[in-house]
């Protein structure tokens, strides 16, 4: 089968991400197959394992850089700054909408997605079982890491939800942020003080 681009590097792995994202919010993502999106970016599908070597990575195809963003935040910090080190990273994610907050646009279509397939679901608490791992390490903290990711996750789950329900933008964001402050306050002071 000829190619119509380079096989290899970041750039195929854009277009894959990016031919698969767009396949799976017309088609639904158990619909679409890991074969007709390598047809589609133009390239094998064994190219495309070797860029993402589960389907539900295609969806999910931030998660390195977001398990990167975590932890470059916290390398090299004293454990005694480690939370407002995630704390000013988390604010400035919100701020910038990037998408590890959930309020990128676009976040509707990622979450319905999300919602309908148990095996995104899934493949999702691994990777936040990967980034716990991840954190812990960087951290030599295992329970913070423990309790910050089981926090940012259960915040990022309620703004999802809001999300879907079709709240409104403003308000969705307010509670986010308002999520975020109980869980740092939870994280330094416990969580009676954080109610």
């Amino acid at each position: 089968m000829p190619r119509s681009a380079p096989r290899g590097g970041p750039e195929t792995r854009a277009r894959i991400a990016e031919t698969a994202s767009g396949m799976f919010a017309e088609q639904g993502f158990d619909a679409v197959t890991v074969a007709q999106v390598a047809r589609a970016a133009g390239v094998s599908s064994v190219t495309v394992f070797k860029h993402f070597p589960r389907k539900e990575d295609l969806f999910l195809d931030r998660s390195a850089e977001t398990v990167d963003l975590f932890r470059s935040a916290v390398d090299g910090v004293p454990r005694t700054q480690v939370l407002d080190a995630l704390e000013a990273l988390t604010t400035r994610l919100v701020d910038d909408r990037a998408p590890v907050s959930g309020l990128a646009p676009g976040s509707e279509s990622f979450f319905r997605t999300i919602a309908a397939s148990p095996s995104l679901q899934a493949r999702a608490r691994e990777l936040a079982a990967g980034a716990q791992d991840a954190l812990a390490e960087a951290t030599g903290d295992a329970l913070l890491a423990a309790l910050f990711v089981a926090g940012y996750a259960t915040v990022f789950v309620e703004t999802a939800r809001r999300i879907l329900a079709g709240e409104d933008g403003d308000a969705v964001t307010t509670a986010h942020r308002a999520g975020l402050d109980r869980l740092f306050r939870a994280l330094r002071d416990g969580v009676a003080s954080a109610t």
